[in-house]
This record gives structure tokens, C-alpha cells and sequence, in this order.
């Protein structure tokens, strides 16, 4: 299906990285939508392309606090479905500040850029 988020750096993130294998689309697993399926494995993505570095320490905790239940259930669901899941972020900083929340995530610092 079209990406959803009519959102075009962070679509062209999803595009590329991974290589998604339905370039311009999102992939429904499981009655969730995800950002990318990688080509030739079955990892399914979702994109972070926050500018979380700049964020004040408030706006941190409260992004965290939000993302972290959703990305557990993310993940369940596409494992559940027999799918690997990964985080891509765009910073360093994002990775750990999640990690630090949830250390079972498995994420990658796309470096991708808004």
C-alpha cells in the first residue's frame, strides 16, 4: 500500500535504507502497516526520522515514552507473522535513548536525514 505518512524525507528513508522491496510503499503484516519490507529477507522496518538530537530533555522522555510501547507491539506482531524486525533511526542519540528504555529493540542509525 502508499506510504502513509505523505511524509517525503521520511518516505525516501524507507525507500532506501533498507533497500525496501516495494520501493514507494508501506507492507501490511498482521493488520499493521511498516515502512519497508527489506529485499531478500523477512525483516520488516520502521523508520524513525525524528531530529532527536535537537530535542530538549522533556521532549526526549515524552518521544521515548511514546515510541517504546509502540515499537514492542510493532515487533511482536511481525514476529509473530514469522518476520524479523528492526528500528532505523536517524541518530545516534535516538538509538541509545531507546535502548536505554528497551535494550531487546533491534536497532540501526540509518543516519538518514530531514
Amino acid at each position: 500500500m502508499p506510504h502513509a505518512g505523505e511524509d517525503d524525507p521520511h518516505d525516501e528513508c524507507a525507500d532506501k535504507f533498507p533497500p525496501n522491496r516495494y520501493p514507494g510503499m508501506d507492507v501490511r503484516v498482521g493488520g499493521v502497516r511498516f515502512d519497508a519490507l527489506q529485499a531478500g529477507v523477512r525483516v520488516l522496518w520502521e523508520i524513525k526520522t525524528h531530529r532527536f538530537d535537537t530535542y530538549n530533555a522533556f521532549i526526549r522522555r515524552m518521544t521515548i515514552r511514546e515510541q517504546v510501547p509502540l515499537l514492542k507491539e510493532e515487533r511482536d506482531i511481525a514476529e509473530a507473522c514469522g518476520y524479523g524486525f528492526v528500528v532505523g533511526v536517524s541518530t545516534q542519540e535516538h538509538k541509545d535513548a531507546l535502548l536505554e528504555q528497551e535494550p531487546t529493540l533491534n536497532i540501526v542509525v540509518t543516519g538518514c536525514k530531514r
